[in-house]
């Protein structure tokens, strides 16, 4: 995270880091010009108040018209300047939550996603000898997906997923539990509300268009989340972990919901893309020097899952202009969809180094005696979304218009074809 103290003393590097995240240079010069009134504000108010404590302390000794008078005209001062300094840093602070995570050195610096880089392609593309069918025709036919009914109860980008695909997102719940479990992950069903100071302390609500995305409720101060990281991420706030704990592993399954606003015209038939959907979500706490290790370990198990499966993939390093706020570095896996002859994203995985962690004012303490807290790293990565299920239904259609479960998926589900 950028440090106040790294933008005072390295404007040009600040002004650098930015622009790589397509967010305005000129934001350091506002934040520190309101910077320096503040430490100006907050320098006199520093003064005036030493002198309060030296007429106080006058006060308790001898009693005088003058005296009582400066005590007044001080207080009163010392009320104005205060009004001024917390609006000062009001703004200030409003201007520095903008600022984003630097992205890792690696990253490839790129202004869109076209600078996104894939690093490689997994598993077999499958050749049918008949036109493969998209997963939402499949569905409808099998009784397993209902959008029409979605729509009059509830709206667009809704859908209710019935019978036997129900029965293979608990059966992916599963296999995921079992798959991480061994690995110290512990497992978590955490809060949808989160309340709004914790959902900006987590950087999920500092940009315009994140916003738009998410579902406020003004009345209750509360956010839904749009990711289980955003109620787990915070439980630790406040707290300084041992490095003996560490790394701390965590599995969610939750809820999520999105508006999806920035998506008008895309994937509006069926349910790729929906306000309401569960998902399996890794969050991890380590030390800094570990953190890229920690993230390459989230990535190896996000693939341990997809082969498990045995979908084809594709893993796509992302270009800081793709990487949002929030993280510092970030892969996506993307599933093999035939019915649109191209990948699609099903998995994601983030390093956000300190910066949620300053935010929250997470830490922990090294074994080394005398050694002070230090900030902690935060990491996520999804185990499976609903997605899966979609490419699950494409690549093992059949010519007769069933579904083979795959093989991992089996015992959870108790078949071996979706009929």
């Amino acid at each position: 995270m950028l440090d106040i103290n790294f933008i005072r003393e390295n404007i040009e590097e600040a002004k650098k880091i930015l622009g790589k995240k397509n967010v305005d240079p000129k934001l350091i010069d506002k934040f520190l010009r309101l910077d320096t009134e503040w430490r100006t504000k907050t320098a006199a108010l520093d003064q005036l108040k030493s002198e309060q404590n030296v007429v106080s302390k006058e006060l308790g000794k001898t009693q005088g018209e003058d005296l009582l008078s400066k005590a007044q005209i001080l207080k009163k001062r010392i009320a104005e300047i205060t009004i001024e300094r917390d609006e000062l840093e009001k703004k200030r602070n409003e201007i520095f939550r903008k600022f984003p995570n630097p992205p890792l050195d690696d990253v490839p610096v790129f202004p869109d996603e076209s600078g996104n880089k894939v690093l490689r392609e997994v598993g077999t593309i499958p050749k049918f000898d008949f036109e493969p069918k998209d997963y939402l025709v499949l569905g409808e036919k099998l009784g397993l997906i209902n959008v029409k009914k979605a729509g009059e109860v509830s709206g667009s980008r809704f859908g209710y997923l019935m019978g036997d695909v129900a029965l293979l997102e608990f059966a992916l719940v599963k296999l995921a539990m079992d798959t991480l479990i061994p690995h110290g992950f512990i497992p978590v069903i955490p809060p949808v509300f989160v309340k709004e100071k914790t959902m900006q302390a987590m950087g999920y609500v500092d940009r315009r268009e994140d916003m738009e995305e998410t579902y406020f409720f003004e009345k209750d101060g509360l956010y839904l989340v749009g990711t289980s990281e955003q109620s787990v991420g915070p439980f630790h706030m406040g707290d300084i972990l041992n490095e003996e704990e560490l790394p701390k592993r965590y599995v969610s399954f939750s809820t999520c919901f999105r508006r999806e606003a920035g998506s008008y015209g895309k994937d509006t038939k069926g349910i790729l893309r929906v306000h309401q959907f569960d998902k399996i979500e890794m969050f991890s706490f380590c030390k800094p020097e570990n953190s890229q290790a920690e993230h390459e370990f989230l990535l190896s198990l996000e693939e341990k899952l997809m082969q498990a499966l045995k979908l084809p993939y594709r893993v796509i390093q992302m270009c800081t202009g793709d990487l949002g706020n929030v993280a510092a570095a970030k892969y996506d896996i993307e599933a093999w969809f035939p019915s649109q002859n191209t990948y699609r994203e099903t998995h994601s995985t983030s390093n956000c180094t300190d910066f949620q962690a300053r935010r929250l004012n997470i830490k922990y303490r090294p074994k080394g005696k005398g050694e002070k807290p230090k900030f902690i790293h935060t990491l996520n990565g999804t185990a499976f979304s609903q997605r899966p299920i979609l490419a699950i239904m494409e690549n093992y259609q059949t010519k007769e218009g069933t579904i083979r479960v795959p093989e991992a998926l089996q015992p959870y589900i108790g078949k071996k074809e979706i009929k």
